[in-house]
This record gives C-alpha cells, sequence and structure tokens, in this order.
C-alpha cells in the first residue's frame, strides 16, 4: 500500500490528499530517508512523522485493506513516539489556555442587563428618606 494512502487510512490525517502534501513537504520518513508519496508500506516498517511540531513515531503491524475505524487502528500500528514529545504537546496546549479561561473577559450583554438590573434595584431612589435617617443615627451611636 502506498504511504499516503497508509496514513489516511490509520487515521493519521484526515484526507488523502493532506497525506500527500505532508510527504512533498518531507514531514514524512520510512526509517531515516525522506520518501515519496508512492512508496510501499511493508509491515515492520518505521514511519516517523513531523506534526503539530511533534515527531511521531509508528511501527506498522499489518496493512488495512481500507481506511479502518478509531478502535481498530491498534491492530494495524504501534505508536512508538517519545513520552518527552507528548509532554511538549502538553505544555504547549497548557500555556494556549492561560490567556482567557471560559467565561473570564469581556461581560455579554446579557451579562450587562443582569449587571444594570442589580444596580438599578439597590440604587439610592428606593430607599425612603426614613431609611437614611435609620441609617445616620446608627453611626453618631
Amino acid at each position: 500500500m502506498r504511504i499516503d494512502k497508509f496514513l489516511w487510512s490509520v487515521r493519521f490525517y484526515k484526507t488523502r490528499t493532506i497525506a500527500a502534501e505532508e510527504i512533498k513537504k518531507n514531514r514524512v520518513g520510512i526509517g531515516e530517508n525522506a520518501v515519496k508519496s508512492s512508496k510501499e508500506v511493508k509491515a515492520g516498517d518505521i514511519i516517523k512523522v513531523r506534526k503539530n511540531q511533534i515527531d511521531y513515531k509508528i511501527k506498522v503491524i499489518d496493512i488495512p485493506k481500507s481506511r479502518v475505524g478509531a478502535k481498530l487502528v491498534a491492530l494495524y500500528v504501534v505508536d512508538m513516539t517519545e513520552k518527552e514529545q507528548y509532554e511538549i504537546l502538553k505544555m504547549r496546549k497548557s500555556s494556549q489556555d492561560y490567556y482567557r479561561q471560559k467565561g473570564i473577559g469581556r461581560p455579554t450583554k446579557k451579562d450587562r442587563r443582569d449587571m444594570d438590573d442589580y444596580s438599578s434595584s439597590d440604587s439610592s431612589e428606593d430607599m425612603d428618606s426614613d431609611d437614611w435617617d435609620v441609617f445616620f443615627k446608627e453611626e453618631e451611636d
């Protein structure tokens, strides 16, 4: 099976076109060698893929006849990627989350209306003059 079709069939890339483009950019190789899209993949090959700034390393166990479901991918490839590559990916994702947490930031129009309703109901217009007198008498005591 061609390497572009193989990477698509084991769900490494969403389409064969994307797989072929990545191969043209020399981001995919078998062993230490960069390959072309037409390179045939055999059982036992170790494929190195550079994706999302991570160097993945997968070993081919078997060749699927066509695209397989996500649960069946483990029957055809073994992930041999180093743990430090996944740690780099985790750090990158966590560093993107620091910027703004969900729900924090500029209020929405609904939030603003709720705040306006809350502040207008607690305004001094609702207080009677008797309430003010009680308030000042408590401070004098």
